[in-house]
């Protein structure tokens, strides 16, 4: 029997040219058929998901009673979703001998995505995955093209803000996602296949999904599912309103083929808008945790655990010296609600705290052994202050690459005590011949524990002969990087 599988895809475009030159038949086969290198994040996202084969709805062929506002909200909301393009330039070998006597051959990977306009000035949202990598960013507005520079990124959100240095742009109006119903009718605004200022509608088909793309250590996923038609090359666009107003930002679909199929998810507005806010004012998010991790009540569990019904979440974890841990939360209790809001998934809790800052106050309903308590959490930043953090990057030139310590809150995650972090690194440098990812967390060189970024370069800078550098890959697991200087 022939096998069936499901993927959650990212929805940026991408295609590579060899030895610098643009290989233009790449486009036309993007809008022609979906090849598996189309699409950024594949081997995080393009996993089978093993049971679950959902009924996919068709694309709708009618327009309700009300379709004049679906001009109104395409006319509000075009002219503030822009074009990118991203090009990523690295060297590669054939893998034969012949490489021993040639130098490494130049590569490009040129990708493609949207972006939604925020501000006059040129603030622009978009997703972490359509820029990600990216040595350079293009954003084309209309008939003009600028190049964009980083501001910041999310990866737990997967979005990114990015600008040009515009003061007349268009900016999309806000909407509050929270607000927004299962049933109603919302606008796809985006660039797929590269076709661009493209517009579709659909339904707000359910709120608060977790789909498991995100491979951040402390995801925040409640996206909005939408059965309006969005492809590769809408990520990043805009979900708007029948009034035009930004409900969320589209960033992935699933499907059994890479393309539209019936369901497309995105990002809530009102985790864009702080994602947005915090990025421009503080240069990261500040983040909020509750230092305890959830699950969702299933039917297994309320009758393992003699529950009456469904509703809420479990506390699966509480993590020594937390929040959580200071109220005296316990593993085991049930959360029914927060703030006077009944809780009725992971996600739409995940989302509730995601729009939250350290210090916040969660006030919660729990109950524990049957009975009904009450129980007050104040929320931390990651270093377990309340106070507000900017993020401190350290940069050797020498390396060519760039390091930041490990947050107190990912070393307790972790079961570590110290470290740091490899942000990004010159693809050509001493850095670059070790082989260390990035992502990966240095915790020790021979045997010596390092504290800081500075530390680490500056016995890196002064060392002779072999070196062993231990550390934590992104799934988990301790890794060492044999060299020699």
């Amino acid at each position: 029997m022939k096998k069936s599988y499901i993927y959650i895809v990212a929805l940026s475009s991408i295609f590579s040219a060899i030895g610098g030159s643009i290989i233009t038949v790449h486009l036309l086969k993007n809008n022609q058929e979906t090849p598996k290198t189309e699409f950024t994040n594949t081997s995080q996202s393009d996993e089978a998901i093993a049971g679950f084969t959902p009924q996919l709805t068709s694309a709708r062929t009618y327009l309700p009673d009300n379709s004049e506002d679906f001009v109104l909200a395409s006319n509000k909301s075009q002219s503030s979703v822009v074009f990118i393009q991203t090009l990523n330039e690295y060297e590669y070998r054939t893998g034969s001998w012949l490489d021993w006597f040639f130098e490494p051959r130049n590569s490009q990977q040129i990708g493609s995505g949207s972006g939604v306009i925020l501000s006059k000035d040129g603030y622009i949202v978009t997703n972490n995955h359509v820029i990600d990598d990216a040595d350079r960013i293009q954003v084309v507005h209309g008939k003009r093209t600028y190049d964009a520079e980083l501001v910041g990124t999310d990866p737990s959100t997967d979005l990114a803000v990015i600008k040009v240095n515009v003061s007349d742009l268009p900016p999309i109006a806000f909407g509050n996602s929270d607000d927004l119903n299962v049933g109603e009718w919302v606008l796809a605004v985006g660039n797929p296949f590269n076709l661009t200022s493209t517009v579709t509608a659909g339904i707000v088909s359910a709120k608060g999904r977790n789909i498991n793309i995100l491979k951040d250590k402390f995801p925040i996923e409640s996206f909005i599912q939408t059965d309006a038609a969005i492809n590769p090359g809408n990520s990043g666009g805009a979900l708007v309103n029948t009034q035009g107003e930004l409900v969320g930002i589209n960033t992935a679909i699933l499907s059994r083929t890479g393309t539209y199929a019936g369901y497309g998810f995105s990002v809530p507005s009102n985790i864009v808008k702080k994602v947005y806010e915090d990025i421009k004012r503080y240069g990261e998010v500040q983040k909020a945790f509750t230092g305890a991790e959830f699950v969702d009540i299933n039917s297994e569990l309320a009758d393992r655990m003699e529950l009456q019904n469904l509703n809420g979440v479990i506390v699966a974890n509480v993590q020594r010296e937390g929040a959580a841990a200071s109220s005296n939360l316990e593993k085991g209790d049930v959360i029914r609600s927060v703030n006077g809001k009944r809780i009725e998934s992971k996600a739409y809790l995940e989302e509730m705290i995601g729009n939250l800052y350290p210090g916040d106050k969660l006030n919660l309903t729990v109950e524990r052994e049957g009975k009904q308590i009450e129980k007050s959490i104040t929320l931390t930043n990651r270093e377990g202050g309340t106070g507000i953090l900017k993020r401190e990057i350290f940069t050797s030139e020498w390396l060519g690459a760039r390091f930041e310590n490990v947050s107190k809150v990912e070393r307790d995650l972790l079961g570590i005590k110290n470290g740091i972090k490899v942000i990004d690194y010159k693809r050509t440098g001493p850095f670059a011949e070790l082989g260390i990812p990035e992502g990966f967390i240095v915790t020790n060189i021979n045997n010596t524990l390092i504290e800081s970024p500075k530390e680490f370069a500056e016995i890196l800078e002064k060392i002779q002969g072999r070196v062993i550098i231990a550390g934590i890959d992104k799934r988990g697991r301790k890794v060492y990087y044999p060299y020699r200087f």
